[in-house]
This record gives structure tokens, sequence and C-alpha cells, in this order.
């Protein structure tokens, strides 16, 4: 659906180019456009390479495992239907501490991870539980503690200060975070009112 929505924006500008004469916007466009995203790129190349680098050595430190134990007793308020010795809790806890470093890499695979093993306690599996949809909003809104794709972008482009934004990024995903607990919760309680639970 999104690739149709993209593509009609692309005939849409090419159509009203050539029907308002001016043919060559499309063209250097596309030049222009083409050129600036290659040196993005290469700009992005070193940047993300020492974030990434430094975030490794984190992870590799156990930073992640140290996160884990702190968001322990806050991750088992969020999941209550999750039994305390259940391997989906551990892969939830990782899931959330590499998000919280920025670490989008490692935290893909355990954000899957945990769906999987939510899914094996899910007696409807045709239909999400509320832990399913818990670990969503929180993957979706999620609070970021180190936005490093964010400030090598910035890097990239030429700024004197590309980290100046880690403080109202962990605002933001804060607010973001909140907000999106409110709406799980209210969904979860407005669901039991219902005949046959939230779908």
């Amino acid at each position: 659906m999104l690739n149709r929505i993209w593509l009609s924006f692309i005939l849409i500008g090419i159509a009203a180019a050539i029907l308002g004469g001016r043919a060559e916007v499309v063209t250097r466009a596309v030049t222009e456009g083409s050129q600036t995203a290659v040196e993005t790129a290469l700009g992005l190349i070193g940047t993300i390479a020492f974030w990434m680098g430094l975030m490794r050595i984190a992870e590799d430190a156990g930073l992640i495992l140290l996160l884990a134990r702190i968001i322990r007793p806050f991750v088992r308020w969020l999941f209550p239907e999750v039994p305390a010795n259940h391997p989906a809790l551990g892969s939830i806890l990782l899931n959330m501490s590499a998000n919280l470093l920025g670490l989008g890499n490692a935290a893909t695979p355990l954000g899957l991870k945990a769906m999987a093993q939510l899914q094996e306690l899910n007696e409807e599996p045709d239909t999400a539980t509320n832990s399913m949809c818990t670990l969503l909003a929180i993957n979706t809104s999620g609070i970021t503690l180190i936005p490093t794709l964010v400030i090598a972008a910035r890097a990239a482009a030429g700024s004197k200060n590309p980290a100046e934004i880690v403080g109202t990024t962990i605002i933001a995903t804060c607010c973001s975070t909140m907000a999106a607990l409110t709406v799980d919760a209210f969904c979860r309680h407005w669901g039991r009112k219902k005949p046959g639970g939230w779908r």
C-alpha cells in the first residue's frame, strides 16, 4: 500500500511538471537528489561505524544485561500475563534494553524472538494477546537514551554539535512511550467491557 502511495506521488509530480512545461525540473531534481543521497550515505559511514562500535563495546561489556536487571520490575508490571520464568520475559528485557541504547540492529531480532515466544503463550493464535500489543506499543514509541542514527545523520549534515539532541530525544521518547502505554491500558480496560474482549 505504501509503495502505491509513493508511486502515485512520483507520477503526479512528473505529470504536473510535464503539463506545466517544466520537464527539466524533474531531470535536475533526479540528478541532484541522487548526488545528495550518495554524499550523505558516504558521510554517514564513519559516524555510524563509530557510534555502532561504541554501542557494541557497551553491549559486550554487559551494559544491556545491566539495564535489563534495572528495568526488570517495571517489565514484570507491564507484562503480568507472562510467567516470571518464561523465556519471553528475558527477550523482552533485552529488546527494551537494546532500544534504550539505540541499538536497533540488536533490538529487532530480540523483539521478533520475544513475539514468537509470546505467541507460544497465546491461546488464540489468530489474535494478538495483551502482552503482544504492549510490546508492539513499546517498540514503536520506545524511550531512546542515545539516538545513534540521528546523531550520525546530524554529523554528516555538518552539525557543530550533533549530540545536542540527546536531551530532547529522551523527553520526546518518554512522552511518546507514556502516550502509547496509556492507549494500551485504555484498550485493555475497554476490551474487557466489550463482549469477546478487545479486537
